[in-house]
């Protein structure tokens, strides 16, 4: 019944998209009728013999019609199956034709309707995508006695057909729209007349006027059957042009890759699984994975020992990994490969921290086109990018990849949200800055909480620079790999003088002769250029590039300019065109103006970097240098560990950076730069020296590497006190007891015996809390002891001290979530407490003072005379703001004068 009624119900639909007029439906309430299966069928059969349908016919030959296809595909047979779309619109004709006389008029109404439409070519006929629920009017509802059954999107009809018959349609439809506007007002025109009349008209008028249609129907029967069949003709046609037409295949395909891709997935998921050795396509990966690597980036085979690292037991199982290598030997690719197996067969989230943002853009914007192929998010955590808690996604998972500082925010923000086992893998470029300063603490503190909260979490490491890898791998609890390959040869030089020294670990001081530097100098040349840069420098621009390091700044400038000076005016014919658009671009982004310095050696291929420049900036002028518009940089040894920027020659304009010695590892950072694989057949660096740091200099190049050492407690306030903050504030460990036990698994805990000489680390936890309790960031809480409730004041040095707990203030929460400077967080919220009270605005006296950065204090040393003579001129509004902020003017006499200050007499300015 359900099979019957659903055929019967698809035809009427079929007849309604084919209508203009509802009123069309009254003539046809029997169509509707829902009948089982097997009548329907006889009765299809018996309508089909008095037609005189050709449909299923098997005997003997009949004439072909004539039509005006070239060929008619279809001959005598009118469907290519029982329920096409020709055999529907054909059975429904008939069985119109077959209704009682007392119909005639609606018949014959309906039957000029459709041959009108067919004349207009204006078959209504609705796209799968435009399926929307027909009804039925009330009066076919009455007679069938069942509602009709809508079409839902996608549904039987258009749904089978193939692309480019439902391409045709649309086509057919759109064009008609056009041709045919003034037909379809004509016949909406018809109907409604002729509804009007009906309605007007006494019942005698319209038996006359039926008596009168039912005598004209018959003059028009043949007209009708002639235009049923052009109908026909039409149909059969078209559907013989879209048999011919090629269905288009790229949906097919690309859908036929997305089940490989799956397939493969699923395969290298059940491989890392199982204790297997083999290891898939491409290591655990799918085979497009080595595909893609091929297409963006030219590799088609990895290097031996890159193939080892992937390979080993450590790896497979899922161990904590630190590998180091020289620079170029592709190290990140062997992070790459691993990142892609935890996103795409494991389904976690992967943290990859890098040093600087420009690394970071670097890193997005090369695996960006990855995630797009194989279907997981990269997102950047870097400046004023990234957002807190990470959006949590249900199928698609994320590769992170942030500096430093945003990638502690952001396992902070994982281990608050309860999602830190979500993070799969975290990977750590550059990982010797661990030593470094306040970063390096914090870098510490994110890796010891990972350690400490999520069992389940890799942690891979990796450097050129390590020295004491032992400390590191206890703090890490990781295996360790190494490796000397470096695919380009990199040879060091030492200038001395008119002479340059090659680097020789065999001979007896570490270096040999190599050549004397022949090139003309003028007296002015050798005044302007006496280390001889500009001859060191065109031995190999413009053809290939070359980076000079300089020790500041504005020695970089200066550098730039100098070289430029003395360069032949063919350097500004080298690739003229690409460095007026590159002058026209950053002048755009700096509305108009541009450096003078720029503006001067940009057209000679040179260009300086450093801090100075902004980020659009710096983005312009490493793209041009990277793709040869630009031939020298003269830079800072922050572009040593900043984005790739390959030379053929690396220069080193003095073994200083700023005003401290050069260090190995720096020096290591620097001449690394120096000969990238796949660019360069060979690299070389040269340090200029005087002779005054020889000594110096051969002790830095035969010296092993600097060791890394925890900064926790040379950074206290941005370390080890902001660390206790933050494990209260998280509530990763509450009580000392528990505290001690973290500060006993971090990188700091591993070396308190080479640091820790005078103070014990359980003395260092104590005094912080401490520090923390007194400053109102923390506070004690009560515990219950056998002794009954006591409120503890003092930390005890007993056992009793280790159930201890704390938890964190308004104050303390703000400052750790603000990840503002502890030593800084008390005064700046009692300054602003007091600028809430009575902020002058009277002038910016006020505002200036409650943005200017604490730690500015210790630089400033000011002469008191001319800092009197100074606020004596201030306005009274700006001097009243002074006083608010308790500068006043008999303690800045004192201090000019030169008379000892008593405590408490006023305040030390900031």
């Amino acid at each position: 019944m359900d099979e019957g009624g659903s055929r019967i119900r698809r035809r009427v639909c079929v007849r309604k998209r084919s209508r203009r007029s509802r009123g069309i439906l009254f003539a046809a309430p029997a169509v509707a009728e829902l009948v089982p299966r097997e009548e329907e069928e006889e009765e299809e059969e018996e309508e089909e013999m008095a037609a005189g349908s050709p449909r299923r016919k098997t005997g003997g030959a009949q004439p072909a019609e004539n039509n005006d296809s070239e060929e008619d595909m279809f001959g005598d047979y009118d469907s290519f199956a029982e329920n096409s779309f020709l055999a529907q619109v054909d059975d429904l004709e008939q069985k119109y034709m077959q209704l009682p006389e007392n119909r005639k008029h609606d018949t014959d109404f309906a039957t000029e309707n459709l041959c009108s439409e067919s004349s207009e070519q204006k078959l209504s006929i609705t796209t799968v995508g435009s399926f929307t629920e027909l009804k039925t009017d009330e009066h076919t509802k009455n007679q069938s006695g069942h509602e009709d059954v809508s079409v839902e999107r996608g549904a039987d009809l258009l749904y089978e057909f193939p692309s480019s018959q439902v391409l045709y349609f649309e086509n057919l439809q759109n064009s008609s729209n056009d041709s045919g506007n003034q037909s379809a007002k004509e016949r909406n025109w018809n109907t409604s007349s002729h509804k009007t009349t009906n309605e007007e008209l006494p019942h005698n008028s319209i038996e006359q006027f039926q008596q009168i249609d039912q005598a004209s129907s018959q003059v028009r029967t043949s007209s009708d059957v002639n235009r049923r069949k052009s109908l026909k003709d039409h149909l059969k046609r078209t559907m013989t042009g879209n048999a011919k037409a090629q269905t288009p295949i790229f949906s097919r395909t690309k859908q036929l890759k997305e089940t490989l891709l799956s397939e493969e997935i699923n395969v290298a998921k059940k491989t890392i699984e199982s204790s297997s050795d083999d290891l898939g396509p491409f290591y655990s990966l799918p085979s497009k994975v080595r595909d893609l690597y091929v297409q963006f980036k030219g590799i088609e085979k990895l290097y031996a020992w890159q193939h080892t690292c992937l390979t080993l037991n450590s790896v497979q199982e899922r161990k904590n990994l630190i590998y180091s290598l020289p620079t170029s030997g592709g190290k990140t690719l062997v992070a790459e490969i691993l990142m892609l197996q935890e996103l795409l067969c494991r389904h976690k989230d992967v943290l990859m921290i890098l040093p600087y943002v420009a690394i970071v853009q670097e890193k997005i914007s090369g695996l960006s086109s990855f995630g797009i192929e194989l279907g997981f998010f990269v997102e950047e955590y870097a400046g004023s990018k990234g957002k807190f808690p990470p959006i949590k996604r249900r199928e698609k998972k994320s590769l992170y990849i942030a500096t430093i500082e945003k990638g502690h925010s952001l396992v902070n923000s994982f281990i608050e949200t309860g999602r830190i086992s979500s993070l799969g893998l975290v990977v750590v470029d550059e990982l010797h800055m661990i030593g470094e300063g306040s970063r390096g603490a914090v870098l510490e503190m994110t890796l010891a909480k990972i350690l400490y909260t999520s069992k389940t979490t890799q942690i891979i490491g990796m450097s050129a620079t390590l020295n004491n890898v032992g400390d590191l791998q206890k703090f890490l609890q990781a295996e360790y790999y190494t490796d000397q390959f470096r695919p380009v040869e990199l040879k060091e030089y030492l200038k001395i003088n008119d002479a340059i020294y090659e680097v020789d670990s065999k001979a007896e001081n570490g270096i040999t002769f190599s050549r004397l530097l022949n090139y003309k100098y003028s007296d002015t040349l050798k005044k302007m250029d006496p280390d001889h840069l500009v001859a060191l420098v065109t031995e190999v621009i413009p053809t290939y590039s070359c980076l000079v390091f300089c020790p500041t700044k504005k020695n970089c400038e200066n550098v730039a300019e100098m070289i430029c000076k003395f360069l032949s005016k063919e350097y500004l014919k080298h690739r003229e065109k690409e460095k007026q658009e590159l002058i026209k671009n950053l002048k755009n982004i700096n509305s108009g103006n541009l450096c003078p310095i720029l503006k001067r050696t940009i057209p000679l291929g040179i260009a300086y970097h450093h801090s100075g420049l902004t980020s659009d900036e710096k983005k312009l002028l490493e793209e041009a240098y990277s793709t040869g518009v630009l031939c020298l940089l003269t830079c800072t040894s922050t572009l040593a560990a900043g984005v790739n920027l390959p030379a053929r020659r690396v220069i080193l304009r003095a073994p200083y950076v700023a005003k401290e010695f050069l260090k190995r590892n720096q020096y290591k950072q620097m001449i690394g730069r120096a000969g990238r694989a796949g660019i360069d057949s060979t690299g070389e660096s040269i340090l200029i020296l005087q002779e005054k740091d020889k000594q110096q200099v051969l002790e830095l190049i035969s010296k092993p590497l600097e060791n890394c050492y925890s900064h926790l407690i040379q950074e206290s306030s941005k370390g080890i006190q902001t660390l206790f903050l933050s494990l209260i504030g998280l509530k990763i460990a509450t009580n000392l007891g528990d505290i001690y036990r973290f500060m006993s698994g971090t990188f700091l805990g591993v070396q308190q015996n080479i640091l820790l000489k005078e103070r014990s680390l359980q003395e260092i936890t104590v005094e912080s809390l401490r520090y923390l309790t007194e400053k109102e960031l923390l506070q004690k809480d009560t515990i219950l002891t056998e002794n009954g409730l006591i409120q503890k004041d003092v930390i005890y040095k007993s056992e009793e001290e280790f159930q201890y707990s704390f938890h964190i203030t308004k104050l303390g929460k703000a400052s750790f979530k603000g990840t503002i400077d502890l030593a800084y967080c008390d005064i700046l919220y009692k300054d602003l407490k007091k600028g809430l009270e009575g902020l002058v605005l009277e002038s910016f006296l006020h505002l200036i003072y409650l943005t200017t950065p604490y730690d500015m204090a210790s630089q400033c040393d000011p002469d008191w005379m001319i800092y009197f003579r100074q606020f004596n001129q201030l306005s009274p509004a700006e001097q009243n703001a002074a006083n608010l902020i308790g500068v006043s003017e008999n303690y800045i006499g004192k201090k000019a004068s030169g008379q000892a200050i008593k405590k408490g007499c006023g305040r030390k300015l900031p």
